[in-house]
């Protein structure tokens, strides 16, 4: 595995927003953390609410803001995954 890992969506070469793969575990926990969990309440915020607007283009661009925080997280994840692998492994 390469040290620095570019996110998922991003494109443009060479990629500026990368996850540094050697990072201690902890230090990666904690950025999944925090990615998955602001998604986590911000859908269980709407989802609670009583009334909500229902502007398809406001969703939409919701929905593609929650998906990158998601995605770093999962990203994120995907490194720790391997890194206990390959621990495991040894």
């Amino acid at each position: 595995m390469k040290r620095y890992m570019p996110i998922t969506g991003i494109d443009c070469i060479p990629a500026t927003l990368l996850i540094d793969t050697e990072a201690p575990l902890d230090v990666l926990f904690e950025t999944a953390d925090y990615r998955i969990r602001t998604v986590t309440q911000l859908l269980e915020n709407i989802a609670f609410r009583s009334k909500i607007s229902s502007d398809t283009l406001v969703l939409s661009d919701l929905c593609k803001m929650l998906t990158i925080s998601l995605r770093d997280g999962c990203d994120v994840m995907d490194v720790i995954g391997r890194r206990l692998r390959a621990q495991a492994a040894e």
